[in-house]
């Protein structure tokens, strides 16, 4: 791991939701946000990526605008949902003195439905933040079906939301970031934090 630098899993989230983002082309987005999860054409063989970081997200959709990540949403799923994913993740590299080897940290990856990667957080003017690390879970196989089938709680558009932020950095940085969700450490067990290699301590015990 990386020394100095902080792995924090920070969400927005209440007592009984956690909300993650994705971005999609409309021809996705638009059937899901009427059946409340998603449907076809989603594709349910593929790994999905969730993004609990609005700005990690507003970096990778290019503010939602980038070819196929034009509608961001907000996916409130199941706080057990959440953790069962962070329950079930495997680093998706490999990492010196967080694996025993590279021959099982490969052997782990062997049928694990969840992947776990951590990358610079961002500021508002979608600077990379070089001693923060913003967590991203990739699901597949059963991960995926629990996910849509079972996790989901509703979906929000908020590509508007997500632009006016943009805007608003144009201007003024603070007034930008008073208006970013208000994502927090999430209570997870020491057990837990070490599984995602969080950083001891960052986060609050469950």
């Amino acid at each position: 791991m990386e020394a100095g630098v902080l792995r924090q899993v920070r969400v927005l989230y209440d007592g009984a939701s956690v909300a993650v983002y994705q971005a999609y082309s409309a021809e996705i987005a638009e059937p899901a946000l009427r059946a409340g999860t998603f449907v076809e054409p989603f594709g349910m063989g593929r790994m999905t990526w969730i993004k609990p970081s609005f700005l990690w997200m507003a970096y990778r959709s290019g503010w939602g605008t980038k070819p196929g990540q034009t509608r961001v949403l907000r996916v409130h799923i199941s706080r057990e949902g959440f953790e069962w994913a962070l329950g079930r993740g495997v680093l998706s590299h490999y990492e010196a003195g967080f694996h025993e080897s590279e021959a099982a940290w490969k052997a782990s990856l062997t049928g694990a439905p969840v992947r776990i990667q951590w990358d610079p957080e961002q500021t508002v003017t979608l600077t990379p933040q070089p001693r923060v690390r913003s967590i991203q879970i990739g699901l597949s196989g059963d991960a995926v079906r629990r996910y849509v089938n079972e996790w989901i709680v509703r979906l929000e558009d908020v590509t508007a939301e997500m632009q006016r932020v943009r805007d608003l950095a144009q201007v003024s940085r603070s007034t930008a970031e008073a208006e970013l969700p208000a994502e927090r450490p999430y209570p997870i067990s020491e057990e837990l934090a070490a599984k995602v290699a969080a950083t001891p301590g960052a986060h609050l015990a469950g």
